[in-house]
C-alpha cells in the first residue's frame, strides 16, 4: 500500500497539470467579439485580487482589435473613491482566440464565448514563483443568470482553483460614463 501512495500521487499531479491545458473558442471570431463587456464573476489565485475581491464592483471592460490581429483591452474600475482606468494591449499568440503580452508575461485565452451575451476567459500571468491564474465571467449586460454563473462555477476547479477564491461581482453604473 505504501508503494501505491507515491504513485498514485504522481498521477494525480499529472491530471492536474494535464487540466492546466487552457483551450479556447473552437472558430473563434475576433470581430464578434469586440464591443463592451462586464465583468460579472472572476476567480483567481492573485494574492492582491483575493485581499481585494469583497470590496469590488463589476467592471466595464472595451475588447477592440488591431489591424495585425492583436488585441486591445481598456478597463474602467470602479473605486471608493474614482475609476480607475487601465489598457491593455495582447498579441495573437498561435490561434485565434489565444493572446499574450510579453511585457507582463500574461496570456489570455477565450475559453468560450456566444458572442451576444457571454464569454468565459482565462489569464494566466507568470511573475513571481508561482503563476497567478484567473478566470473571469463576461457579460454584455451586467445581469447574470443563475444558470451561467453555475456553468462558470463548474470550470472553477478544472484550471486548478477552488470556489473560495470567487467573487461574483455586484452591478455598479459609477464608471459607465468615464468608458471610451
Amino acid at each position: 500500500m505504501t508503494a501505491v501512495l507515491p504513485s498514485l500521487a504522481l498521477a494525480l499531479l499529472c491530471l492536474l497539470r494535464a487540466g492546466a491545458e487552457v483551450s479556447v473558442q473552437p472558430g473563434f471570431d475576433a470581430e464578434k467579439f469586440v464591443g463592451t463587456w462586464h465583468l460579472a464573476a472572476a476567480v483567481s489565485n492573485c494574492s492582491v485580487f483575493l485581499k481585494m475581491k469583497d470590496g469590488m464592483k463589476s467592471s466595464i471592460i472595451t475588447i477592440s482589435f488591431m489591424p495585425e490581429g492583436n488585441l486591445a483591452m481598456k478597463l474602467v474600475w470602479p473605486l471608493p473613491d474614482k475609476c480607475q482606468k487601465f489598457e491593455l494591449l495582447f498579441q495573437r499568440g498561435g490561434q485565434a482566440g489565444h493572446y499574450m503580452a510579453a511585457q507582463e508575461k500574461r496570456e489570455l485565452h477565450v475559453v468560450e464565448t456566444d458572442y451576444s451575451h457571454y464569454a468565459i476567459v482565462h489569464q494566466l500571468q507568470q511573475s513571481g514563483q508561482e503563476p497567478s491564474i484567473a478566470l473571469q465571467l463576461l457579460t454584455r449586460e451586467q445581469d447574470v443568470s443563475p444558470q451561467l454563473l453555475q456553468k462558470f462555477e463548474e470550470l472553477i476547479p478544472t484550471v486548478g482553483l477552488t470556489k473560495d477564491m470567487l467573487a461574483v461581482l455586484p452591478k455598479s453604473d459609477q464608471c459607465s460614463q468615464d468608458i471610451s
